[in-house]
């Protein structure tokens, strides 16, 4: 850590997703005009990875048992290996994160299960602002934190909406935090 960055963890709340499933905001605040917001989900469960494995590793089993086919065998050994693959590369994220630094932009990152990254950076000038949204999704209302880009014709009109913290899901009471140190540092731009 850099003279001057505070680190902090926010737990004195404990925050959850949508879902109910427990998450960790942590807060670098490196200086006036920047901070860092990181949202951890929890890691891969082992035993889920058994529980998928053996369901269908037991599967294939009957399927062999009643055809006597050794392709099935070996077709379950490949599936579960490819779809752990894909999974830890393509769809468990394991933390994101929200850099905003008041005169260059932001930028957002998320860190796969895998160790990929992927990192998406929006000027300043090009954002309106950053707010909390609502959506209706099976008859549950959720929120979610979101930069409003402007519209290059019209300044005053918003073009695109982008969510953020889309595999983490915090709700409202992270979301919030996350939202008022963001709106203070808008506040001095």
């Amino acid at each position: 850590m850099q003279n001057g960055d505070q680190h902090y963890s926010m737990e004195d709340e404990t925050y959850t997703d949508i879902d109910g499933k427990a998450i960790s905001l942590e807060c670098q605040s490196h200086s006036g005009f920047c901070r860092e917001f990181t949202v951890s989900s929890a890691k891969v469960s082992i035993g889920r990875v058994m529980a998928y494995t053996c369901a269908v590793w037991l599967s294939a089993y009957i399927i062999f048992f009643v055809t006597e086919n050794t392709a099935v065998l070996s077709s379950a050994i490949i599936i579960t290996l490819v779809g752990m693959m894909f999974h830890i590369h393509f769809v468990k994220v394991d933390h994101e994160t929200l850099l905003i630094i008041g005169s260059l932009g932001v930028q957002v990152s998320s860190s796969y299960a895998s160790g990929r990254e992927s990192t998406d950076f929006i000027e300043m000038g090009k954002i309106k602002d950053i707010v909390i949204n609502e959506a209706i999704h099976m008859q549950t209302v959720i929120y979610y934190l979101c930069i409003l880009l402007k519209d290059p014709s019209d300044p005053e009109a918003v073009s695109t909406v982008v969510p953020l913290f889309q595999s983490s899901k915090p709700r409202l009471n992270c979301l919030v935090k996350v939202y008022k140190s963001c709106q203070e540092i808008l506040a001095k731009c």
